[in-house]
């Protein structure tokens, strides 16, 4: 029987750690975790974990251009997640439709990381 990957988490590269994970947290809703480690916190919203890793010297991910993208979720409901985290200021794109078969949301977080959010077109909301 081959290996079976488990849970994961994508890991960012911040500038200020507090203030990333409370933009994870009050903005785009996950959990803070880890909140008294030194140099980490970790936030998550249902099986979808981010690290975040305190790096204040490194260059900010807005400078990276497309390299600043770092994860696409596939979402039940692409619609509500953006009503839900624009009513609390996201930076985000309207959802759209792709010719793929995905309709999405690309949002940036306040460092400057992208992240996609996606729902099967056709695949009806539940």
């Amino acid at each position: 029987m081959p290996p079976k990957l488990s849970t994961w988490a994508f890991v960012l590269a911040v500038p200020d750690l507090d203030a990333s994970a409370g933009y994870f947290r009050d903005v785009l809703g996950f959990e803070l975790l880890w909140p008294e480690a030194t140099d980490w916190r970790l936030v998550q919203r249902d099986n979808v974990r981010v690290m975040l890793g305190h790096c204040p010297t490194d260059a900010p991910p807005a400078a990276l251009g497309s390299h600043n993208l770092f994860g696409y979720v596939n979402v039940n409901d692409i619609d509500a997640l953006h009503a839900e985290i624009a009513a609390r200021g996201a930076l985000c794109t309207p959802p759209a439709d792709r010719p793929y078969g995905m309709r999405e949301i690309v949002v940036t977080t306040i460092d400057g990381h992208r992240i996609l959010f996606g729902q099967a077109i056709g695949v009806a909301a539940g």
